[in-house]
């Protein structure tokens, strides 16, 4: 993986990413609640999601472009296939052959959204249901380089729309704790981007902007938690909640139906 792509993949081991961890924490437990049959996640990342998904499930798909360690304490019984691979397309999973489909924090990297969605259709059976989640732009600090695009949530349903008709639009929100944080985060952030007084995010190719994206966002995180350790560590995923989408959702939450 190396080091500089922590700052995109959150984890539990690192303190200073606790706020982002239980953000995206908060949708796994709720997709825990809806989840069933056979389960595809697109985008399996660090692992920590299988620990909510897999015990809901009867047969697990993980597709993630790294590699990603299976947790030990899973029950051995539960059949878990992990693939390898760049998407999309999903090239190994078959037509009408899912579920339900889980894909978080993974859309805003790929180049055609549109067929990312279209591969999701073509492998959920009939009736089946995809959860997303990815950042609203409406509430994002900074551009990453790390991200093709983000949505606003009308851009959101959009885009949906273009693959699914039934689609449910929410979003996850944070308490008075988490806007706290996310407060200190954003100041943070623009004391930051003041030295960038060439405006270079905005015109250097993304590629050569990752490496100091990554450093500098690894450092904020760090920074945040010393100033903020009393928030930073007792966040707890119920520190968040999903209701209807609004403008001040810092993720978009959907659930479509093929």
């Amino acid at each position: 993986m190396g080091i500089l792509q922590t700052a995109e993949r959150s984890s539990h081991l690192d303190p200073s990413d606790n706020v982002i961890f239980q953000r995206h924490l908060i949708a796994y437990k709720e997709a825990a609640n809806l989840i069933k049959g056979t389960v595809l996640e697109i985008g399996s990342g660090e692992g920590y999601g299988l620990l909510e998904l897999v015990p809901k499930s009867d047969r697990y798909i993980a597709v993630d472009k790294y590699h990603t360690d299976i947790p030990k304490e899973l029950d051995k019984n539960k059949e878990i296939i992990f693939i390898q691979s760049e998407v999309p397309p999903l090239s190994q999973v078959q037509d009408n052959s899912v579920d339900f489909v889980v894909t978080f924090q993974v859309i805003e990297h790929i180049q055609d959204d549109v067929l990312f969605l279209k591969e999701i259709h073509r492998v959920l059976k009939p009736g089946g249901q995809a959860i997303i989640t990815t950042p609203n732009i409406l509430m994002s600090l900074a551009p990453s380089p790390w991200h093709v695009r983000e949505y606003n949530p009308k851009e959101m349903h959009n885009l949906l729309a273009s693959c699914f008709t039934n689609i449910t639009l929410k979003g996850v929100f944070g308490n008075d704790i988490v806007m706290e944080y996310y407060k200190s985060n954003k100041e943070s952030v623009e004391r930051i981007i003041r030295f960038d007084f060439l405006n270079m995010r905005r015109w250097l190719p993304k590629p050569l902007l990752r490496m100091p994206y990554d450093i500098l966002n690894r450092f904020n995180r760090q920074n945040l938690e010393e100033i903020n350790s009393d928030i930073v560590n007792k966040v707890r995923y119920t520190d968040y909640f999903i209701q209807e989408s609004a403008e001040d959702c810092l993720d978009h939450f959907c659930i479509v139906t093929k």
